[in-house]
C-alpha cells in the first residue's frame, strides 16, 4: 500500500497563521462574528460561524458565541484558515458598480446611504459573490465601510452604511431602543385585499426556522422574538391596499410575515404571499416582484444633536404597477 500524497492547497489560496489579536478601542462593542469577518478578509460567513461553533476561536482563553460583544483589551485567538487570495477574486462587474454608484442617495463624513435596488443582496454569501456592501467597498476602497442593518434581497430602499466605527456603534445602539424610537423606519407596501381603514397594529412574536436545504422561514410563534408593526392604509387600488408601515422592531421578514398573519400578504411575495393573486397582478399591473420599499429613516447622532431624515422615492417599477391599478 502506498502513501497518498497530501491534498494540495487550492490554487490561489492563502493559509493564515494562528493569531491572537487584542481588541482596539475602535472595535469596542463589536460582535465577534463581524470582528472576525474584518480580520479574515474574503472568508464566507458560514466559515466564521463554523470556527466559532467548533471552539477554535477563543476570547481571553474561553469559548464564545458569534454574537458576543467584544470589549477593549479582549484577546481574540483566530485559528489558521485557508482563504482565497483577494487578488484572485473577480471584482464586481463595471455595470453593477455604476448601478450602485448611481443609487447612492446621501453621503457625508460618517454615513453612506444607498437606495438599494431590488434583487441586490445586502451582503455576499450563499452563492452571491457581490452584495451591496462588497460593491460599495470596491467603489470606496480606502474607506472602512460597515453595514448598519440589512434589507431583504427583494426589498428595495434605504440601506445605511457606516464610514466610521463611532457612527456604527451609535446607530446600532439607536436600533436597540424600545419602541423603534431610536431610528424611525417607514416602508411602503401594497397588501392584498381590503385592509380596514386607519392604523392596524400587529404585535406578534416571530420565530426564524430553517427548512430543508437551509432556507430561512419565519412564522408567528410564541417562542419567537417580540415584533411590532403598524400598518396604515394610504389608498385603495383595484381592491388592494397601498399602505405605509412603521416598525418598532427589525426582525427577519417582519413586515411580510405580519402581513400574511393578518390575512393581507404583501403583493408579489413569492415566499409568504398568495400565488394566484401574484399571478393576476403580474398580468394586470406588470408587478414582477415583492412590493416592499424602505422609504424613509429618521434618527439623530451625537446624542440627538445631529438629526438625519433620509428618504428614497418609490422604485419606478413599483410606481408603474401602482399606476396601472388606479
Amino acid at each position: 500500500m502506498t502513501d497518498q500524497p497530501p491534498a494540495s492547497k487550492p490554487e490561489g489560496a492563502i493559509k493564515t497563521a494562528v493569531r491572537t489579536i487584542k481588541v482596539p478601542e475602535d472595535r469596542d462593542g463589536q460582535r465577534l462574528d463581524n470582528f472576525l469577518l474584518g480580520q479574515l478578509k474574503g472568508a464566507p460567513r458560514s466559515l466564521v460561524y463554523k470556527l466559532v461553533r467548533s471552539g477554535q476561536v477563543r476570547i481571553n482563553g474561553g469559548r464564545a458565541k458569534a454574537d458576543r460583544k467584544l470589549e477593549v483589551g479582549d484577546e481574540v485567538r483566530i485559528p489558521p484558515v485557508s482563504l482565497s487570495d483577494p487578488e484572485d477574486k473577480a471584482p464586481p462587474p463595471v455595470g453593477f458598480l455604476q448601478r450602485l454608484e448611481a443609487a447612492i442617495v446621501f453621503e457625508d463624513a460618517r454615513l453612506l446611504v444607498l437606495n438599494k435596488p431590488t434583487g441586490v443582496a445586502s451582503h455576499g454569501g450563499s452563492g452571491i459573490s457581490h452584495g451591496a456592501i462588497e460593491t460599495l467597498r470596491a467603489l470606496r476602497p480606502t474607506m472602512n465601510l460597515e453595514l448598519v442593518h440589512r434589507l431583504d434581497r427583494d426589498t428595495s430602499g434605504l440601506l445605511i452604511v457606516a464610514k466610521k466605527r463611532s457612527a456604527l456603534t451609535e446607530l446600532q445602539a439607536l436600533m436597540r431602543e424600545e419602541g423603534g424610537t431610536g431610528i424611525r423606519k417607514r416602508y411602503l407596501t401594497l397588501l392584498v385585499g381590503r385592509m380596514p381603514d386607519g392604523t392596524m397594529t400587529v404585535d406578534a412574536p416571530l420565530h426564524v426556522g430553517l427548512r430543508q436545504g437551509g432556507e430561512r422561514h419565519v412564522q408567528v410563534n410564541a417562542i419567537g422574538k417580540e415584533s411590532v408593526s403598524h400598518f396604515n392604509v394610504l389608498e385603495r387600488r383595484s381592491g388592494h391596499s397601498y399602505c405605509e408601515v412603521r416598525i418598532e422592531t427589525g426582525r427577519t421578514h417582519q413586515i411580510r410575515v405580519h402581513a400574511q398573519h393578518i390575512g393581507h400578504p404583501v403583493a408579489g411575495d413569492d415566499k409568504y404571499g398568495d400565488e394566484a393573486v401574484n399571478r393576476r397582478l403580474r398580468e394586470q399591473a406588470g408587478l414582477k416582484r415583492l412590493f416592499l420599499h424602505a422609504a424613509s429613516l429618521e434618527f439623530a447622532l451625537d446624542g440627538g444633536k445631529a438629526p438625519y431624515l433620509l428618504s428614497a422615492p418609490l422604485a419606478d417599477d413599483l410606481a408603474a404597477a401602482l399606476d396601472r391599478l388606479a
